[in-house]
């Protein structure tokens, strides 16, 4: 009899802590209610008109640029009049701006952005003014640069350390690049882990890279681990944590291809405070079916023939999911600032992205789900205090998030 109270204690306790480290950690991690930080993403589109002529289109973050350009030329003017024009909202006037203080600007650019051909320099021009779009809600300044490049080379470099988290406006820039030079055409993104790289780069580096990058982001993303955390703390069998996988995966998959080709684009107004809320649904939905059924929350109904073996809270949960799942999507193309149709080279490597997004998604669910099923399986109710534990106070986390980024997206 001891030694079955020993055991038991020590089962309660298991739970506890996994509990604990499970909830509580991400929570103590977070510090924002933006899950990703305030991060920025730089597009190049390269081309080569003709030999030894690269022409680099460059799109980027409109008041980011002014602050920097500001900054590092000690200039106060560009400042003011960069910052009126845009608080004042107008495009043309924000274009004038950076017109009108054209030399800091290019200075910036070039001194972080630059090409060159086997070591060799290549030398920029601005090619034109400043034109102004807006992307994922926030106006970008559209910059060409014409670099003359030495003859007789055959591999170009590109390189970029555009706002760099030294500055201390925003941290992890991504500068995304689409090219054509060399008889070559291909996509890539830099950081400053990767700063830099060659067009003759083979196809597996250059995917290489897109799949490191998503797989950065889904650890680098508590919004979307919480999310996955409150689907293992509800599934109560490997068929529905499957399941919930599989439909999320499928799900944000599908917007997330979609934005990429430019079919669906919502504004991050909605889309961030929306994954808060999911956050806060799916892990309340346990919740619920505690309170509802108290000890027996964690038995399975005695289902119909078909229906893919769930109960009715089963399959009303997967609907749930997937519905979130579409707008997790959103959030995943945000990320990289996707909101019109990009190429098809470009598309196959943000398919990289997405797979490197699953391999972590997975990894999470193989080490998470298989404690708290060992734990349900010795001691039902200690399973149950752990998983109710997780799931409020990931549900409380969302439902914070969501308070905090309504008020900062939609003001």
């Amino acid at each position: 009899m001891r030694c079955s109270v020993t055991s038991s204690a020590r089962q309660r306790r298991l739970a506890v802590l996994l509990a604990i480290a499970a909830a509580l950690v991400p929570l103590l991690l977070a510090g924002s209610a933006h899950a990703h930080g305030f991060s920025s993403v730089v597009y190049v589109d390269a081309t080569s008109p003709e030999r030894g002529h690269v022409r680099a289109a460059l799109g980027l973050e409109y008041d980011l640029l002014v602050v920097s350009a500001a900054d590092a030329a000690h200039d106060d003017a560009l400042f003011r009049a960069g910052t009126a024009a845009f608080e004042d909202g107008d495009a043309a006037s924000q274009a004038a701006a950076l017109d009108a203080h054209a030399a800091p600007i290019a200075a910036y650019v070039t001194k972080r952005f630059g090409i060159a051909v086997d070591g060799r320099a290549c030398t920029p021009t601005q090619a034109g003014g400043v034109a102004m779009e807006r992307r994922t809600g926030v106006p970008y300044a559209l910059l060409t640069l014409d670099y003359r490049c030495p003859r007789g080379g055959d591999a170009h470099v590109i390189r970029s350390a555009l706002f760099p988290d030294v500055e201390g406006y925003v941290r992890d820039t991504k500068t995304i690049v689409t090219y054509d030079l060399d008889l070559r055409t291909g996509s890539v993104s830099l950081d400053a882990a990767q700063p830099s790289f060659s067009t003759q780069q083979s196809l597996l580096d250059r995917f290489r890279t897109f799949f490191h990058l998503g797989a950065e982001h889904l650890l680098g993303g508590l919004d979307h681990i919480l999310f996955l955390l409150a689907l293992i703390a509800g599934s109560r069998r490997l068929r529905e944590i499957v399941l919930a996988a599989t439909t999320f995966t499928l799900a944000h998959s599908l917007t997330f291809i979609l934005a990429a080709l430019g079919l669906v684009s919502v504004p991050t107004w909605f889309v961030e405070p929306a994954i808060a809320l999911s956050i806060a649904v799916v892990a309340g939905l346990h919740l619920w079916r505690i309170w509802r059924r108290k000890a027996v929350a964690a038995e399975v109904d005695v289902l119909a023939p078909g229906h893919l073996g769930l109960d009715a809270a089963g399959r009303t949960r997967l609907l749930v999911v997937f519905c979130f799942g579409l707008i997790h999507g959103l959030g995943f193309a945000s990320a990289l600032g996707i909101d019109q149709a990009w190429s098809w080279t470009l598309l196959s490597s943000l398919v990289v992205f997405n797979l490197g997004i699953e391999a972590v998604q997975l990894g999470i669910i193989v080490v998470v789900f298989p404690l708290l099923a060992l734990v349900r399986r010795r001691s039902p109710l200690a399973g149950l205090s752990a998983t109710g534990m997780i799931a409020a106070a990931v549900s409380a986390t969302g439902l914070i998030w969501f308070v905090q980024r309504g008020f900062e997206l939609w003001s």
